[in-house]
């Protein structure tokens, strides 16, 4: 399991929702990176970075999701709105700088946001439940996408893996953090500008 930093080291500090969903951001990474691997470990196969970031991104877009069906009633729509697009944004210049280590010079970010938007769609047809989570529509959607751009290997495994184990385990860690980061979301400063940055979610 990914280890995830859930806390604040400054707790007294108030920050703004930018900063916030940057922590945040920062945690689903090490979530998605860390189910990738485990799909690896379990002899499911990928056979170049570039298709390992495929997999990590499916399941950034799934994380994403969760935290936007998190936060939903529990900050004001303005609110939710501007942390989920700060969330995005922090994931995509991830994403960015990881696919130019991989795939070298160029512009990820559209790509990643398209696949974001589209898997919102996708996502917002599915049961979720805020007591018991995703229902068992949402975890099958991410597992056809993970199967999607993984090798065919065992391929038809992959779907049922995922709801299984991966789904699951992600589920825990988003739980883990946005509980850990849930007093510094009830203080943030929304009345401070948000800090331009690259990525502009929501451009796709």
């Amino acid at each position: 399991m990914a280890r995830l930093k859930a806390k604040w080291n400054q707790k007294s500090r108030e920050r703004t929702p930018e900063q916030i969903a940057s922590a945040v951001s920062s945690n689903i990474w090490l979530l998605a990176a860390d189910g990738c691997l485990s799909l690896e470990n379990e002899g499911f196969e990928t056979n170049t970075q570039a298709q390992r970031l495929d997999v990590i991104t499916e399941f950034l877009a799934f994380s994403l999701h969760l935290v936007d069906r998190m936060t939903y009633g529990e900050l004001e729509e303005d609110e939710r709105v501007r942390f989920i697009n700060a969330l995005g944004v922090s994931l995509a210049n991830l994403v960015q700088d990881n696919r130019v280590d991989s795939n070298g010079p160029g512009e990820y970010r559209p790509k990643f946001v398209e696949l974001l938007n589209q898997r919102m769609d996708d996502y917002s047809e599915c049961i979720y439940d805020q007591e018991s989570g995703p229902g068992f529509s949402l975890k099958r959607v991410l597992g056809n996408a993970v199967m999607a751009v993984m090798g065919d290997k065992d391929k038809k495994w992959i779907p049922d893996y995922v709801i299984d184990v991966e789904a699951p385990k992600i589920v825990k860690g988003i739980n883990r953090v946005m509980h850990g980061m849930g007093d510094s979301l009830d203080e943030a400063d929304f009345g401070m500008p948000a800090v331009p940055k690259n990525g502009v979610w929501g451009e796709g």
